[in-house]
């Protein structure tokens, strides 16, 4: 299925799909989640997520990708964001994740991201994935590994960021052979 902004996709526990204006309330809580939100900026006002919210529908509009808003399957709960990012000096093209505290340690940011790069390399062509993660985010190191993504470099993300992050990544090449070995 598609909306007007982009496809939704599906996994075998969890639906991935952009912004649709219902979601905002859930989408205020997500940002507003202190662990979901540790090392991305902190939590966040619903204002403040209101902005996040419509600049997200924007990059939509603008580029043709985006975060996906991630919900069960099952009881249709949102439980994070996680997309294909990557705005104006950015370190490259980013598949992204942020997810509950709640919905930490059950391999959900594995398998919705995973969706999320099968979508970038096959349907956007990307030749690089990349995932800006904090020195000191542990639990999205290990995601990454999972994911088959080694350390590539350090870079400085653009304003209003200012941050300096490690950018693990991989070919779409890569990516792909991997996913067809499992």
């Amino acid at each position: 299925m598609t909306s007007p902004l982009g496809p939704t996709l599906t996994t075998d526990r969890l639906i991935l799909r952009p912004h649709r204006p219902e979601d905002f309330d859930d989408f205020a809580a997500l940002l507003g989640d202190p662990t979901a939100m540790a090392f991305i900026g902190g939590a966040m006002s619903k204002a403040l997520a209101w902005r996040h919210f419509t600049q997200n529908i924007g990059q939509w509009v603008a580029s043709g990708y985006g975060f996906f808003l991630v919900y069960q399957r099952e009881g249709g709960i949102l439980i994070g964001r996680v997309g294909t990012h990557m705005p104006v000096g950015w370190p490259g093209t980013e598949v992204g994740w942020a997810l509950h505290g709640h919905a930490h340690g059950r391999g959900y940011a594995t398998e919705a991201a995973s969706a999320a790069m099968d979508w970038a390399a096959n349907s956007l062509g990307w030749t690089e994935i990349i995932h800006c993660i904090d020195a000191e985010n542990e639990p999205s190191m290990a995601v990454a590994r999972r994911l088959g993504s080694t350390v590539l470099r350090e870079a400085m993300l653009p304003d209003p960021v200012n941050h300096t992050c490690v950018v693990w990544g991989q070919s779409a090449d890569q990516w792909r052979a991997r996913r067809r070995r499992s």
